[in-house]
């Protein structure tokens, strides 16, 4: 299949299913000299992996990641480098139900049509279990971002119809939350709302949202590879998300042009904005300011209610999905947003050291 693949000079390929032997990725484009252990990669494996609240699926899986290759002597050696990450608590049994029909909301019936099978094994490639390969490279991704000054922070917005109160602010409390929202007060209530859900049998939906900080001006491209373009594609193409929002996004359609405009002022002889409504990303080229992403989730499909859909002999029947599910992906998906950013920012910093002649005369002349 095609589409496994992300990036231009840092490059990512994921592989494996959710229900496979095992997950991974190969990275192409990392610099040599960056130090790197696998704890280094751990952290970030840690906050996405199941099993760790009561909010997440029980499937218990340590999420151990093993570096096959692309570092030595603990620094990168500028080969590619290989993650290795097994899958250790398959249980294939709770979904040998759903061969014979569709689960609603899932990509059973859309894989079954473009390749003629599926791997029902808890969705096999279409599995969340394939974001593990993305978090492994991310966080090789954020490690680099890091030498440059350049920082990605994402966190739970809401859940259902739960909002962070932005004066709560507490980045503490992302790692310690269940949610992983940087609000107490929001994490009691929207911990209680999935309850709820969880007792009606039934999901919720919600939005993460995303910081880059320390982001230069100058990054991306006018046109096709514009950077809220990229930034954009890479957020979608994380399961569950269905809907982008950079700077004020939804929002400008009802603005004036007044009022959504950011004006320049002068500060410490460097040009800065009063506001930031953009979002960070002015003509698809990073202004200097925070880049600012929204990334908006559907409710988790599997849910334990009766549904009705169609068997693979063409019957309508009604369905009652078992298996082990999130009430909600939200709190997981934070760390897959953080480091999908960090992969598309990474990329374009690598992309634009081409821009200028004097970026390369500044390193290749003669006399430096």
């Amino acid at each position: 299949m095609a589409g496994s693949s992300f990036g231009n000079l840092f490059r990512i390929t994921t592989w494996g299913e959710s229900h496979g032997k095992a997950l991974g990725v190969v990275i192409d484009g990392c610099p040599a000299g960056l130090p790197l252990e696998a704890q280094d990669i751990q952290i970030f494996l840690d906050r996405r992996k199941p099993g760790k609240t009561a909010i997440s699926t029980p499937r218990k899986e340590a999420d151990e990641v093993e570096i096959l290759s692309g570092v030595f002597e603990g620094k990168t050696t500028g080969t590619p480098i290989s993650l290795l990450i097994p899958n250790t608590s398959q249980k294939s049994s709770d979904y040998s139900e759903i061969a014979s029909y569709y689960r609603p909301g899932h990509a059973d019936y859309t894989f079954d049509k473009k390749f003629g099978f599926r791997d029902y094994r808890g969705g096999g490639r279409s599995s969340a279990r394939e974001t593990a390969g993305r978090v492994a490279a991310g966080a090789i991704a954020s490690k680099l971002l890091k030498e440059l000054g350049i920082t990605v922070m994402a966190y739970t917005k809401s859940i259902g119809p739960v909002h962070i109160d932005m004066s709560h602010f507490e980045k503490d409390a992302i790692l310690s939350t269940a949610t992983c929202m940087p609000d107490k007060t929001a994490d009691e209530k929207a911990s209680a709302y999935l309850k709820e859900c969880m007792m009606n049998k039934d999901s919720s939906g919600g939005v993460v949202e995303c910081v880059v900080t320390g982001m230069p001006a100058g990054i991306g491209d006018p046109v096709f590879d514009k950077l809220d373009a990229n930034l954009s594609k890479a957020i979608m193409s994380i399961g569950a998300v269905k809907a982008v929002e950079i700077g004020d996004g939804f929002a400008v359609s009802t603005a004036k042009g007044s009022e959504n405009n950011d004006a320049f002022t002068m500060h410490d002889q460097k040009v800065i904005k009063k506001t930031n409504h953009a979002g960070g990303v002015l003509g698809g080229i990073s202004d200097g300011a925070d880049i600012i992403l929204r990334a908006h989730f559907k409710p988790t499909p599997s849910i334990f209610q009766k549904q009705e859909t169609v068997n693979k002999s063409g019957e309508n029947v009604e369905v009652e999905i078992k298996g082990r599910h999130d009430p909600v992906v939200v709190p997981r998906a934070v760390v897959v947003v953080e480091c999908m950013t960090a992969l598309t920012v990474l990329d374009a910093c690598m992309a634009n050291m081409s821009a200028r002649l004097e970026y390369l005369t500044d390193f290749y002349h003669p006399s430096n």
